[in-house]
């Protein structure tokens, strides 16, 4: 009682100072789409607990407006004008902010609020404008220290999967840009798990046009779903970064360190990353961008010939990791982009080099099905691969004037790989009659140059519509290596089971590989009306390119000098070709069509150096196209789109360059192969509704194939197989469906999801000269779940059943058919104390067939506690387990043709890990522009 007193007088003596302290807002008010100012609009300021009236204001003449004497607390702001929709904004104000500029309130005609929406509540932090949905960070659950990853798994219609990969209103994203500028190239991961949340002032998702319809109006058809992080303007000033170690018992490590620093408009950053536990630090993506050079070559569908990864005589490694083996990464990288002379001009530069190695193991068994006879296979693998490469890549752009831009790229790649692979293989008339057994050793040891540069030059007329553009490019690829082969071969008599004959093989092999291509292409817009418009293009291409492959046996010296003709080779290869297009455009209100075709005439010339043959061949390519586009609002639309394309058979399939690293499997050529044709249609539905929270994604594809190339494998009673292309008088075809619905539930604040897929195709192959019909079909279904509880819990959940049905001509008694189920999972918890408990699984059912009597099932569980030190909670320790369960053994099962397969192979089992990682960031205020 003794303190009562003193408390009640101590407050009545504060309480006119405190209600003394008041605030002011203020802003301006017009229209969104018009300079116009809306004067004498209706400013009104409604207490948020109740939405009762506090406090009200007229806009004046100049569209600006001001209430003042606001005491500190939780408010609505409400403007209304006649015949335009209300303006609705929640504010506080507070000891640290009590005077609020609204800037300029941008109001909308009702008539025009079903064409763009805005909400800028708390929770419903989304505005949709044309074809961009934009997220305001500020309206999601953002923890301390976290990455943009984070955000982005809390945004409606953005999916995010265990492995990094993006899907956003149901397609993948393949660019995240920063600020509206590429960061790192094109891997999404290093910007959304290296860009920090509390940074993030909106995300934007967007389906980026090509350059062509972006500079000239003139839209093509022609998108790719984007992801643009764009800054708090009190973000682009300053540092911060990361800086990560952990280390177990088992002999695993990781550590990982970024910084970046931005200074208006110029951004420097730099990461490194070293491990052994399958962190690479390279997104879902790079795998493409490591890939080796081989020396097969196709016609590519507008009339260019490359080359193509296959057969070869020395085994590549294209440095990707996909969890098989024990994986040692070593990766890094610096980026800088800048922007001067009033943004006129730029420039975006990478450097990235990474180092990866892989010991492994592997267990094959297969059965091939021929039409009198079963073969039975079972193989080991045991290999190391590794990969340096580094790449240095820059693009300037610069804006020569308002109509007219330039563009200039150049980027160069160094490789070396090394490989050891050995392999131990039996083969088995049926299941039990010994038939060849083999042992082979291969090494290779190579070197990789790549250099390309492109110029690219715009230009627009007064008129609107009508364009010029001129993109002209060169590449060039060297690809030198070196290395052993060691083969022995055991074929069995199949009545005694004796040896009938041993084949042995010990030879030093190299091949050089050369490319040059020299590309250009002219295209040129004109509009005919508003609405209707025509792409013109004309492209020119030349290519040479050599392959020279030596093979060597040892002689009685112990040396590689005796030449092996049969299998040395030195082919030039030489092309011309010429490409016509012309794409005509319509366009108006809420439809887009678009027609049209390119032909391409090649001329190709294949020299054999050791024989002196020539080879020639011409053709011409059409690749016609067709799309339609309807809106029936920027959140709801309906596209159709059909493309054909003329698949020319490989040099591979015509003229086979001989090898023989594996002399069980011998390929042929098919000089009488004639062209194939793809029909591939694509239907794609979209439904999104931001006051509902609701989304709807549907699609489907369907494509056949007329006079389609096949495979032709003749297997003779010593298990040899001669491979042989043909053509077929059959449709192979193929189709998918998808559909993905999300809900909202606020009252619960929960996420729900539901995904059906169905998938399916109809393909043809001949063994042994009978033709033999697979189809092929998948269905799968998830149920996806979410909730973010701010500073206490966020979890998801994926889980659901896939059917596989297979049926082969060739098999037709053999059921393969089986119900599977997939799930994954992830929950964090934030304790009291500072303290977070996560955890997340993966949980993999494959079912047993006829074919595979055990069905095979693992549960992937990690689990890790961490602590949150210092103020700003930017020092970790955290302990985690990965495999909890040790159960990560590898494996995968298909069913190809006429071959049913299963492998299994070595991975990261369980392992303890205590990592310590700090967050640092110091981010000053905004920058004046320059």
């Amino acid at each position: 009682m003794k303190f009562i007193i003193p408390v009640i007088f101590a407050l009545l003596l504060l309480s006119p100072v405190l209600y003394g302290q008041t605030g002011i807002i203020k802003g301006s008010v017009g229209d969104s789409a018009s300079v116009n100012k809306l004067a004498n609009a209706t400013v009104c300021v409604l207490r948020a607990k109740d939405s009762s009236l506090y406090k009200f204001a007229r806009v004046n003449a100049d569209g600006l407006f001001a209430v003042s004497g606001l005491h500190r607390g939780k408010y609505i702001l409400m403007v209304t004008y006649p015949q335009y929709a209300d303006y609705i904004e929640r504010f506080a104000l507070d000891s640290l902010k009590d005077h609020i500029d609204f800037g300029k309130i941008d109001m909308k005609l009702k008539s025009r609020v079903l064409a763009e929406v805005m909400i800028k509540a708390a929770k419903d932090a989304v505005k949709i404008k044309g074809d961009t949905t934009e997220y305001y960070a500020s309206g999601f659950v953002i923890q301390p220290n976290s990455k943009v990853e984070d955000l982005l798994k809390q945004l409606p219609g953005i999916q995010i999967d265990k492995d990094g990969k993006i899907t956003a209103q149901g397609k993948t994203v393949n660019k995240v840009l920063v600020d509206g500028e590429e960061f790192f190239g094109d891997d999404p991961t290093l910007v959304t798990k290296n860009i920090r949340g509390d940074m993030v002032d909106k995300v934007q998702v967007y389906d980026k046009k090509s350059d062509q319809a972006t500079f000239t109006g003139i839209d093509d058809g022609v998108k790719n779903k984007t992801i643009n992080i764009q800054l708090k303007e009190d973000k682009k000033n300053g540092y911060f970064g990361k800086g990560e170690a952990g280390a177990g018992a088992d002999k695993y490590y990781q550590g990982q360190a970024m910084f970046n620093t931005f200074k208006a408009k110029q951004k420097l950053s730099v990461y490194g990353i070293v491990a052994n536990t399958g962190k690479t630090g390279l997104g879902w993506q790079d795998s493409g961008k490591y890939g080796s050079a081989s020396d097969d070559m196709e016609f590519s569908d507008d009339g260019g010939i490359y080359f193509t990864s296959g057969r070869d005589d020395l085994e590549s490694f294209d440095g990707s990791y996909n969890g098989q083996g024990i994986p040692l990464a070593r990766t890094g990288g610096v980026h800088y982009d800048n922007k001067w002379n009033a943004d006129k001009q730029s420039i975006n530069s990478n450097y990235k080099f990474g180092y990866l190695e892989v010991d492994g193991l592997n267990n094959a068994l297969s059965q091939n099905t021929l039409p009198t006879a079963v073969l039975s296979n079972s193989s080991d693998q045991s290999y190391k691969k590794s990969l340096f490469r580094q790449k240095l890549d820059g693009t300037y752009q610069f804006k020569i004037d308002s109509l007219s831009n330039i563009k200039i790229s150049l980027d160069g790649t160094l490789k070396h790989f090394e490989t050891n692979d050995d392999y131990t293989a039996t083969s088995y008339r049926g299941f039990d009659t010994l038939l060849n057994n083999s042992k082979r050793a291969l090494t290779s040891n190579g070197n990789q140059q790549i250099i390309n540069g492109s110029l690219f030059y715009n230009k627009r007329f007064k008129k609107a519509g009508r364009s010029f553009s001129w993109n002209i490019s060169e590449s060039y690829n060297e690809n030198k290596t070196t290395g052993n082969l060691n083969s022995t071969i055991n074929y069995y008599n199949a009545r005694s089971g004796g040896i009938d004959s041993t084949q042995i093989i010990d030879q030093y092999k190299t091949n050089h590989i050369k490319e040059n291509n020299l590309k250009s292409n002219i295209t040129y817009t004109e509009p005919f009306s508003k609405s209707f418009s025509v792409i013109l293009n004309y492209g020119t291409g030349f290519n040479n390119s050599s392959s020279n492959r030596q093979s060597f046996n040892k002689s009685a010296s112990g040396l590689y000098d005796k030449p092996d003709a049969g299998l040395s080779n030195n082919y030039q290869f030489n092309q011309l070709s010429n490409q016509l297009g012309a794409v005509f455009n319509y366009k108006k209100s809420k439809s887009i069509f678009n027609f049209g075709t390119k032909a391409t005439a090649v001329t190709f010339n294949q020299i054999n150096e050791y024989t002196g043959s020539t080879f020639k061949r011409s053709f011409i390519n059409w690749s016609p196209q067709a799309s339609y586009q309807y809106k029936f609002s920027q959140q709801q639309a309906l596209s159709l789109r059909y493309n054909g394309s003329a698949t020319q058979p490989t040099i591979d399939q015509i003229q086979p360059v001989v090898v023989n690293t594996d002399p069980l499997n011998i390929n042929l050529g098919n000089p009488d192969l004639s062209p194939s044709f793809n029909n591939s249609f694509s239907l794609n539905y979209n439904s999104y509704k931001v006051l509902k929270g609701q989304s709807v994604y549907l699609g489907g594809y369907f494509s056949f194939t007329s006079n389609p190339i096949v495979s032709n494998s003749v297997t003779d009673t010593t298990g040899k197989t001669i491979y042989r292309a043909a053509n077929i008088n059959k449709k192979p075809v193929s189709f998918s469906l998808y559909a993905d619905f999300s809900q909202s539930i606020k009252k619960i604040d929960l996420n729900v999801g539901l995904r059906i897929n169905a998938s399916g195709n109809t393909s043809y192959n001949y063994s042994n000269n009978v033709l033999n019909t697979t189809q092929s079909y998948n269905y799968s279904g998830q149920i996806v779940l979410s909730k973010y509880k701010e500073k206490k819990y966020d979890m998801y959940i994926v889980f659901g059943p896939n059917y596989t049905y297979t049926k082969s001509s060739l098999q037709a008694g053999v059921n393969n058919n089986g119900l599977g189920f997939n799930g994954d999972s992830g929950f964090n918890f934030y304790l009291p104390w500072k303290i977070e408990i996560g955890t997340d699984g993966n949980y993999q059912y494959t079912p047993k067939t006829q074919s595979f009597n055990e069905g095979l099932s693992k549960l992937i569980l990690n689990a890790a506690v961490a602590k949150k030190l210092l103020k700003q909670d930017n020092l970790k320790l955290s302990l985690s387990v990965k495999d909890l369960l040790n159960q990560n053994i590898g494996f995968n099962r298909y069913v190809s043709d006429n071959t049913i397969g299963q492998n299994s192979y070595n991975s990261i089992r369980r392992y303890f890990l205590f990592s310590i990682t700090y967050d640092f960031s110091h981010m000053g205020g905004s920058i004046a522009k320059k």
